[in-house]
Formats: structure tokens, C-alpha cells, sequence
């Protein structure tokens, strides 16, 4: 059994490991920057190294000083949790070659995944739908204007390293799609070292839905059900729900297989989440695949029961998953809402500082990962995520007026969030009604007084 994991991350992801291998029986190192001295993570871990200063490529981004720590603390494994470097081939090969375990996918598998165009290319052949495009990068304007004519407009333009919504445009002419072609590459350029680009379709407000996937390293890759990440902004998500309100049994049947073809594809072992968008008609077409665990995975763990951080651990042990597709169960329906340090009133602009009054919701069918407390002051360095709020029923309507309910009790004095924002959300009719696509956002904000969120 793995002895000792360092933990290569921050905020409520690195607790949320923590309070995994304590149940686990296995110690833990946390790693941090000088900003993070006083996070709660340093404090709730056996030991802490600090590795750097306060901006995370000088420190959560710096492998060789996260190598180094684990060197030192003798650890027999590196769980990486989402961002940072949990997508890194390199930095999961680093580890394969110094025999620590990376608590994730093989590297070959991030590699295989993790550029977009040769992913496609991977689960087309494996049958998974997927969107009209070009078959992998676009090198010339010229030639990326054919390919747009041919798929037809509108069409979105996306780096092949992508995420989070940068290196991605969209072009509705052969005019606009000469200044967006250049905007991604350059964006891509910047954000990723790789300008790269490809092309495709692109299908006007689809729902955006994701599979859970787990795999052991015995053969064995199951689903474990959807999550509707439809209601995000530029392109990052703010809600999340299991199970969708928009999928049918059968539907949900047809692309659960397609996930598990998808992860089959690509010889995949550990947690991973499959992404697809789904058009008003069912159509449904996989765009890409997230080779970590998920900011969202709570939405799962609350729906079927599973704890997916341990089965993480289990399965970098070598460990055989204990149960098969027909054992998963879906008894409930579960929402969670990011709470970010963000002014909604002001454009979503950021709000870092010191929480003078933290006061985290409670009750039944409510739970709360995050690092914040009261005296905590949030630094400007990194994401503006401060906390997940998941709320869970036996339905959808007890988890909406319990999620409200949540969300009016949740107290953070001193900064901004969105939590005003999320309240706003959970009465509105079109969310309710269960309405919401990936257009829902621009529109609500659209139709909304902004000092609602005040």
C-alpha cells in the first residue's frame, strides 16, 4: 500500500486529498508557496515544504522543486489534483522514470488526450461521435479558410493545447474568421507555448455534458454517470448537476458507452471525465477528454456514493475496482455552485483580500469543500475559486430549494463572491425549468440588474 503522498496542489483540492488518506491511513506532504504559509492545507497535513514564491510558476508549476520534495520526504506517490501540473505528460513521465506513483493516468494516455486534434482522431476511430472539423491543425490562413467553408459557418476556431477557454474563437464569415484565426493562435502562443490551432463546427447553444470516468489497471472501465456543465462563463463553469435534466434513459445509455469507448481508446487507467456537447436534438458529439480528477466530481460522489479521490489512491496502488457498471446506482440528484472571489456586479472582476467573517451552510443534504475561514486572506496569485457548495435530494426540486437555502446562509465578509450571483440563478424560471445551455449566461446576465449581485 502506498505509504506517504505528496500532495502537488492548493486550496480545497489539497484537503479534500488530505481528508482521503487520513481515512486511507496514509500520510501526507503538502507542498506550498509562500503565499499558501498560512492555508489550510500546510496546517492539516503531516508535513509541509514550502517550494517557492507566491506566483505559481514559481512554485506549483516548478516540477523540479515538487521532485526535489518528494526526494526529501521520501514519498511513494504524487497526487497532482486539477490544474497546475495534473495534465502534464512530463511531469507524470518524471515520476514514472524516479518510481513514484502519479496518481492519475499514464503518460502515454495524457500525451494521447491532451492534444486535442490527435484525440479526436482517437475516439473517432473508436466509434465515438464526434464534431465536423479538420483532421488536426491548420497551418496556413488559406488553408483554414477552405476547411471553414467546407464545415460550414458558424465555426470555432481552438488551440490543440487548450483549456479553460483560451485559443478559442468563433467566426460566423470568411471576414471574421481572418482576424479570429490570428487572435487564437496568438492567445494559444501565449497561454501554451503552442500555437497550434484546428477548426470545427460550431453548434450554437448545445448543452455541455460530461461522463465520470474510472479505470483500473486490470482492464476494467466504467462510467459513472453525467454531469451538466452547461450554465459556465467564457467559457468556465459555474454550476454543475447530476444528473441532467435535459438526457433521456436511453440517451444517457448511448453516450455512457461512448465514454467508456472513448477511456478504452486511449488505454486509460485512474479517474478521467469525458466531455461532450449535445445538441437540441439529442446529437451529441465529444470534443474532449480531462485527464484528472474534475473541480465538479463532488456532483458524482454525492449521486452514487463513490469516493473518488480514494478510488484514485486504490487504483495507483494497482488495486482492482470493487464493483462493475450494474452496481452503480443513481438514488439522487445533487448541484454544486463555485464560489469564486469575484464581483458579478463589476464584470466578474476579482476580489482578493481578507475574509473578515467566514460562515460555511450546514443541514442535512449539504456539503462544503473549501480552505477559506475567517482571517484568511485570499491571494491574488491563483484561480478565484474559494469554495464548492454541493447540495443534494432525492430529486431535482429538493436539491434547487436546498441549494437556495444554502446559499442564503453562506456568510464571507470582506471580499466579494458569487454568491448573490448563484441565489439569483436558483429562482430563476429558465434554470428551474431546467433550460439552461451553454448561451445561458450572456443571456441572463443580459436580462438582470446588476445590482442584484451587490
Amino acid at each position: 500500500m502506498i505509504q506517504k503522498i505528496l500532495i502537488a496542489n492548493r486550496g480545497e483540492i489539497a484537503l479534500r486529498i488530505i481528508r482521503a488518506c487520513r481515512e486511507l491511513g496514509i500520510k501526507t506532504l503538502a507542498v506550498y508557496s509562500e503565499a499558501d504559509v498560512q492555508s489550510l492545507h500546510v496546517q492539516l497535513a503531516d508535513e509541509a515544504i514550502c517550494i517557492g514564491g507566491p506566483r505559481g510558476s514559481d512554485s506549483y508549476l516548478r516540477a523540479d522543486r515538487i521532485m526535489s520534495a518528494a526526494e526529501i520526504a521520501d514519498v511513494d506517490a504524487i497526487h497532482p489534483g486539477y490544474g497546475f501540473l495534473s495534465e502534464n505528460a512530463k511531469f507524470a513521465e518524471q515520476c514514472e522514470s524516479c518510481n513514484i506513483k502519479f496518481i492519475g493516468p499514464k503518460s502515454k494516455s495524457i500525451k494521447i488526450m491532451g492534444d486535442k486534434a490527435v484525440a479526436k482522431d482517437t475516439v473517432r476511430k473508436a466509434g465515438v461521435p464526434t464534431v465536423p472539423g479538420s483532421d488536426g491543425p491548420v497551418e496556413t490562413e488559406v488553408e483554414a479558410v477552405k476547411i471553414a467553408r467546407k464545415i460550414g459557418y458558424p465555426v470555432i476556431i481552438k488551440a490543440v493545447a487548450g483549456g479553460g477557454g483560451r485559443g478559442m474563437r468563433i467566426a460566423h464569415n470568411d471576414v471574421s474568421f481572418a482576424k479570429e484565426y490570428h487572435v487564437a493562435r496568438n492567445e494559444a502562443e501565449k497561454a501554451f507555448g503552442n500555437g497550434a490551432v484546428y477548426i470545427e463546427r460550431y453548434i450554437e447553444k448545445p448543452r455541455h455534458i460530461e461522463f465520470q470516468i474510472l479505470a483500473d489497471s486490470h482492464g476494467k472501465v466504467l462510467h459513472l454517470g453525467e454531469r451538466d456543465c452547461s450554465v459556465q462563463r467564457r467559457h468556465q463553469k459555474l454550476i454543475e448537476e447530476s444528473p441532467s435534466p435535459f438526457l433521456t434513459p436511453d440517451l444517457r445509455k448511448k453516450m455512457g458507452k461512448a465514454a467508456v469507448r472513448a477511456a478504452e481508446a486511449a488505454a486509460y487507467e485512474n479517474a478521467g471525465t469525458i466531455e461532450f456537447l449535445v445538441d437540441a436534438k439529442g446529437n451529441f458529439y465529444f470534443i474532449e477528454m480531462n485527464t484528472r480528477i474534475q473541480v465538479e466530481h463532488p456532483v458524482t460522489e454525492e449521486v452514487t456514493g463513490i469516493d473518488l479521490i480514494k478510488q484514485q489512491i486504490l487504483v495507483a496502488n494497482g488495486e482492482k475496482l470493487g464493483f462493475d457498471q450494474g452496481d452503480i446506482t443513481f438514488n439522487k440528484h445533487a448541484i454544486e455552485c463555485r464560489i469564486n472571489a469575484e464581483d458579478p456586479a463589476r464584470n466578474f472582476a476579482p476580489s482578493p483580500g481578507t475574509i473578515s467573517l467566514y460562515y460555511a451552510p450546514g443541514g442535512h443534504g449539504v456539503r462544503v469543500d473549501s480552505h477559506a475561514y475567517s482571517g484568511y486572506t485570499i491571494p491574488p496569485y491563483y484561480d478565484s475559486m474559494i469554495g464548492k457548495l454541493i447540495c443534494y435530494g432525492r430529486d431535482r426540486k429538493t436539491a434547487l430549494e436546498r441549494t437556495y437555502r444554502a446559499l442564503s446562509e453562506y456568510l464571507v465578509r470582506g471580499i466579494k463572491t458569487t454568491i448573490p450571483l448563484h441565489k439569483a440563478i436558483m429562482s430563476d424560471p429558465v434554470f428551474i425549468e431546467g433550460k439552461a445551455t451553454t448561451a445561458y449566461m450572456e443571456e441572463f446576465m443580459s436580462r438582470t440588474p446588476p445590482d442584484l449581485f451587490s
